[in-house]
């Protein structure tokens, strides 16, 4: 991990930052789910026209606080692999702390 801060715990990182929850409505798009794991998420949480994470503008719905200062997942032990897939510090969250103009 290349930003500032990016030497703690993971998951501090991640409720500090929250942009790659906000980078693209395209981004939080289902892939390998199963049925069973798609029914723990909320149905007002889930865009079914187009296989995703509901959004409003590029900002996943289940993202509660600000980008950048305090955030928090509200189905994160059931989020989606792309969601899991993204780690602190990799090219994903680089690229959308970038566009949020977050330190990389």
């Amino acid at each position: 991990m290349s930003f500032p801060g990016a030497e703690g715990d993971a998951s501090a990182l991640c409720q500090a930052c929250g942009a790659c929850c906000a980078y693209s409505p395209d981004w939080p798009r289902f892939s390998l789910e199963t049925d069973e794991a798609l029914s723990r998420i909320p149905a007002r949480l889930i865009d079914e026209t187009h296989g995703r994470m509901a959004c409003e503008g590029d900002r996943c719905l289940a993202l509660a606080g600000k980008v950048g200062e305090h955030v928090a997942c509200g189905i994160y032990a059931d989020r989606p692999i792309v969601c899991r897939d993204c780690l602190p510090g990799d090219a994903e969250c680089l690229m959308a702390r970038d566009r949020h103009g977050l330190p990389t």
